[in-house]
């Protein structure tokens, strides 16, 4: 366990002998969990910090019509809900479900409030994860005010190639979970993809995408 909290969000850059000893003078606990248990339900108070060290889970939600939509997995070593310890509404926004046989790390507000008094490193990168967060969603707001699929695949190429630096990217993402990403069918999402390369804007080729006319990608957002 030590070994694999060098590698999660929080703990990163301390040495296993440092995380042991941290471990060794505050309150935590490590739970199992079998596939398909729901860990926590939307709502409930997020009152520990919670580290899947083996296994993963999901967070899902359900909309009025009794949909179960997944909003993402999460994988060992992250964090769950990390962002939602502290604050006045310090509760967990979907359900967690266990994905698999799984193990989780808990250390209570408490006991990581002592930890992010008393080593800085700790409260650097619990720093980075909210930093990082609210950046995400403030993507994921300026994602969610193009109107259109098209100009939203504009702007996910856009951005990749952003971050990529490179008019030549590679795609995260099967063409699957793009169109779940999406919320369209795959057809739909092919469909696009093919009226983007037969404008001239961009060649496609299995997860590999040239941008070929940027200019045009962003009209697209306008």
């Amino acid at each position: 366990m030590i070994q694999i909290l060098t590698n999660s969000p929080v703990f990163k850059g301390i040495i296993p002998e440092v995380i042991e000893d941290i471990l060794s003078k505050i309150n935590h606990q490590l739970r199992s969990y079998s596939s398909g248990t729901m860990i926590y339900q939307s709502g409930d108070e997020c009152n520990n910090l919670m580290t899947v060290i083996d296994g993963s889970v999901k967070g899902e939600m359900t909309d009025f019509s009794s949909k179960i939509i997944k909003i993402e997995d999460i994988e060992t070593p992250r964090h769950i809900a990390a962002a939602f310890i502290f604050g006045a509404n310090n509760k967990y926004p979907v359900n967690v479900v266990a994905n698999s046989d799984v193990k989780i790390l808990f250390i209570p507000k408490e006991s990581f409030l002592i930890l992010l008094q008393t080593n800085q490193i700790i409260l650097s990168n619990y720093l980075d994860i909210i930093s990082n967060r609210t950046q995400f969603l403030s993507n994921k707001i300026r994602f969610l005010s193009f109107k259109t699929i098209k100009s939203k695949i504009a702007h996910f190429i856009l951005d990749l190639s952003k971050r990529q630096n490179n008019n030549f990217i590679i795609l995260p993402k099967t063409q699957k979970e793009l169109a779940e990403f999406f919320g369209v069918t795959r057809p739909s999402l092919g469909r696009i993809i093919g009226e983007l390369e037969n404008d001239g804007i961009i060649i496609a080729k299995g997860k590999k995408i040239e941008i070929l006319n940027k200019e045009r990608l962003i009209h697209l957002l306008q």
